[in-house]
């Protein structure tokens, strides 16, 4: 009976101070447009589409996925995107492509299926690296396609965008939003030069 007694009082004792802890919070990133509009006397009387955009499978999910060795990720459960990559690159191109193309209206899929657009721009992510305390690293193939029967441009960007000191997930963040702005600017540059 005594015996029977400690263990309830044991066990009641774990279960209080298990409800005492709390777990971790998740965090939620997201990146940025980083690009500063153009100044032009008027605006962009084009309109651009973009997407769908492709990813690699192993990024296709919330938890950020970070490099922990030449053939080793970490998925952090804490450590999340606030949208899937698939929709949250296109929205940071879109937003570097209208500041860059002096405020053209950029679509991202799906809506953009719907648009006449004057310029399609298609998306791969090749690569998409997170290496906490050193630096993001992208690989995207990309092509514009003028609707009217223009030449077809495609390009490959590699960038790669140190996080400084900072070996946080904010810093890791930032990285890839430069990165991001860095592959728009070649975006931009094939577009520009078509445009009337």
């Amino acid at each position: 009976m005594m015996r029977s007694r400690t263990l309830a009082m044991a066990l009641l004792m774990a279960a209080a101070l298990a409800g005492c802890g709390s777990s971790p919070q998740a965090k939620f990133y997201t990146m940025s447009p980083g690009a500063a509009m153009d100044r032009a006397e008027s605006k962009a009387s084009f309109i651009v589409a973009i997407g769908p955009v492709s990813i690699p499978q192993m990024l296709d999910r919330p938890q950020i996925v970070t490099r922990a060795g030449a053939s080793q990720v970490t998925i952090n459960e804490f450590a999340r995107w606030a949208g899937p990559l698939q929709s949250e690159i296109p929205r940071v191109i879109a937003g570097n492509l209208t500041q860059m193309l002096n405020g053209a209206p950029v679509f991202i899929y799906p809506q953009s299926a719907n648009v006449k657009a004057d310029y399609k721009v298609m998306l791969d992510v090749q690569q998409f690296d997170s290496a906490l305390g050193d630096a993001a690293s992208l690989e995207v193939l990309w092509s514009v396609q003028p609707a009217k029967g223009g030449e077809l441009k495609t390009g490959r960007a590699v960038v790669r965008e140190a996080t400084g000191a900072d070996k946080g997930y904010d810093a890791l963040v930032a990285a890839h939003s430069r990165a991001l702005t860095a592959v728009s600017r070649d975006i931009a540059a094939a577009i520009r030069p078509a445009t009337p």
